[in-house]
């Protein structure tokens, strides 16, 4: 289980890979605050659907999320991400530096 952790003004947000539930759950302070869900489908990782508790939106939550899921795709796995939840979709397009996973691989 991958686990990183960012700085939300002052609170820690905690990520955490758990790859028995295909999934990466966020919590803040200790306590679940969201999840992005995956399928590996061969070669490529589908991020499926990123979901934020609404009490917490407007944290940018939902992007440290998406970000660190995506750096630990990217070090510890060689699969082309496919972006199916429309958060990731956006996400993906407005963060440049993180387009070529989606055609490493192929």
């Amino acid at each position: 289980m991958t686990t990183d952790s960012a700085s939300t003004g002052s609170s820690t947000a905690i990520v955490r890979h758990e790859p028995a539930l295909a999934r990466y759950s966020l919590q803040v302070d200790g306590v679940a605050a969201g999840f992005a869900d995956y399928e590996v489908d061969g070669t490529e990782v589908l991020f499926t659907h990123v979901e934020v508790d609404p009490a917490r939106r407007g944290q940018r939550l939902a992007s440290i999320l998406v970000e660190q899921a995506l750096d630990d795709v990217r070090v510890r796995t060689e699969l082309t991400v496919v972006p199916v939840c429309p958060y990731v979709v956006s996400w993906i397009d407005t963060h440049a530096e993180y387009q070529d996973l989606l055609t490493r691989g192929k």
